[in-house]
């Protein structure tokens, strides 16, 4: 055996246990520099010690380094790596557009196609839109699964351990009977504003189901803002919460959040998170550095590009405050300082919405709604008792405007609304419902949300709590018949509950914040009624 191979075999563990290392002479050595010969020595035998088992190591095979880096889907940092990674049940990517939608979407399959039990659908709101989807899943699912089949007949991908994907479409909320029946642990809808209604998100809610709880159960979506759906989306999606934040899922109706019915073991709490995740062209670095996209972008209608590069989801044609900006007139909720002005102002409807809204004046005049109450169905009485529980700890209130005709009396003899509730405690003070109130109070908020020059702020500010009014204040169009006021038919009763709280702030006042030690302002004429 070759003092090489013996090495090796040392070293690998392939030399027995035990085995001697072979008997050899010594041999002798003339000192440099020496004049003579040296006698032979004598011969001397060493014999090894038994060596100890040493565990054999596995060698990597050898590997092309350039195949082992060729990287066939790497999410760019920030919102699309968020969106592959999330884990709330339902989830909206997108906002802005080129921000990497399509290819988000058909990534985060992924995770489970090699698994046998995974099955997903993905969904486009026509045949030919989804096209475009199949052409791009062609160019990354081979690569990505090596060894998965498309079947053109079936509209799907099977993956080489079973898992499956169905790329289909739904034009009509009728074409959801064409998942009756069916399971799935992934559903995806490519462009959720173009289908006009929540009727096919909710109906494919229920065909989300698997025995195979370690896959999970996940729907998607991406969108723009604009389209159809625009609505919905945003009640769903967009308004309660701010973006990025996961939170319980509500009611595009009422707001509440869906909860466990009576009765059931989990009886109110909460059924699923969902979780918005916005997007812009200069997230994806490949469409936006070469600047092109943008530049058409930029050539678009002010709205549009407000929508599309911007991302913008309180955009609307037609909208009475094209101003507002989530961005500066929404700020983080904080505990409002004692010695600041508060007031209140509301706007009641019984078989409608009441809308109550707080206000805070800050030092530098700037008006801060930092709470919202908006309810159906509630009467005068136990409406003033839902808002006095609500300031038990505000530090007292410096006044309250609510809308005038509630001191009218109709067809009854005893206390007005407005009464009713000031004997129980709720005071109140008549708003402006004069010639031109309405004209005015809007041209007020439109000042109110400018920026002001000294300051660098917005006069008005919403605390991210009100998430109704967030919602309501941009959607509200204006009158066609006349642009200088509102639309009345539309949704505005949180809209009269800002504009009456407005209209009571004059615009030179100010140095009486200080409540502490200074009550200045409103004073009720009329301890008993409050005004």
């Amino acid at each position: 055996m070759s003092k090489d191979v013996e090495k090796h075999l040392r070293l690998s563990g392939s030399l027995p246990s035990g085995s001697k290392k072979p008997l050899r002479k010594s041999k002798s050595s003339k000192p440099k520099g020496s004049g003579h010969t040296q006698s032979t020595p004598t011969t001397v035998e060493t014999v090894a010690t038994p060596s100890e088992t040493v565990p054999a190591k596995a060698v990597a095979p050898e590997f092309d380094v350039d195949v082992a880096q060729d990287v066939v889907f790497k999410p760019n940092p920030g919102p699309q790596t968020y969106f592959l990674s999330a884990s709330e049940r339902e989830v909206l990517y997108g906002g802005a557009a080129g921000g990497g939608k399509s290819y988000a979407m058909l990534a985060d399959p992924l995770h489970g196609l090699n698994d046998p039990n995974f099955s997903g659908l993905l969904v486009r709101h026509t045949t030919e839109e989804l096209r475009e989807l199949i052409q791009k899943s062609q160019e990354l699912y081979p690569r990505a699964v090596p060894g998965i089949k498309w079947s053109e007949r079936k509209s799907q991908w099977t993956s080489p351990k079973g898992g499956r994907l169905w790329m289909s479409y739904l034009d009509k909320d009728t074409d959801v009977t064409r998942y009756q029946g069916q399971a799935f642990n992934w559903i995806g809808f490519d462009e959720l504003t173009q289908w006009s209604s929540p009727y096919a998100w909710d109906y494919m809610r229920s065909r989300l189901r698997s025995s195979a709880h370690h896959l999970g159960l996940y729907m998607r979506a991406t969108t723009n803002p604009g389209g159809a759906g625009h609505s919905w989306v945003k009640k769903m999606f967009i308004d309660p919460a701010q973006a990025g934040k996961p939170f319980w899922a509500t009611n595009i109706e009422t707001g509440d959040t869906i909860t466990f019915p009576q009765g059931h073991s989990k009886a109110g709490q909460p059924l699923f998170k969902r979780r918005f995740i916005p997007a812009s062209l200069f997230d994806n670095p490949y469409l936006a550095d070469a600047g092109d996209y943008e530049a058409m972008l930029l050539s678009l209608p002010e709205h549009q590009r407000k929508q599309l590069l911007e991302g913008n989801w309180d955009i609307n044609e037609g909208a009475a405050f094209p101003e507002f900006d989530r961005s500066k007139h929404v700020i983080e909720s904080f505990d409002i300082p004692e010695n600041w002005v508060k007031f209140r102002a509301c706007d009641y409807g019984y078989g409608s919405y009441t809308g109550v809204l707080w206000f805070a004046v800050s030092p530098d005049e700037q008006l801060i709604v930092y709470r919202e109450m908006y309810v159906s169905k509630v009467t005068a009485t136990d409406l003033a008792d839902m808002i006095l529980d609500a300031e038990r700890h505000d530090g007292g209130m410096r006044y309250g405007v609510l809308d005038s005709s509630l001191w009218h009396n109709r067809g009854d003899t005893g206390p007005s609304l407005a009464e009713q509730m000031i004997m129980k405690g709720c005071r109140w003070r008549p708003s402006d419902r004069s010639r031109g109130s309405r004209i005015a109070g809007k041209n007020e908020i439109h000042r109110r949300l400018q920026v002001d020059d000294f300051t660098e702020k917005p006069r008005l500010v919403f605390m991210d709590n009100c998430t109704n009014t967030i919602a309501q204040i941009p959607s509200i169009p204006l009158d066609k018949r006349n642009p200088e006021d509102v639309d009345t038919h539309a949704e505005d009763h949180l809209y009269d509950a800002l504009r009456y709280g407005v209209m009571t702030r004059p615009r030179s006042s100010v140095w009486d914040f200080n409540t502490a030690t200074q009550r200045t302002g409103f004073q009720a004429s009329d301890s008993t009624f409050g005004y």
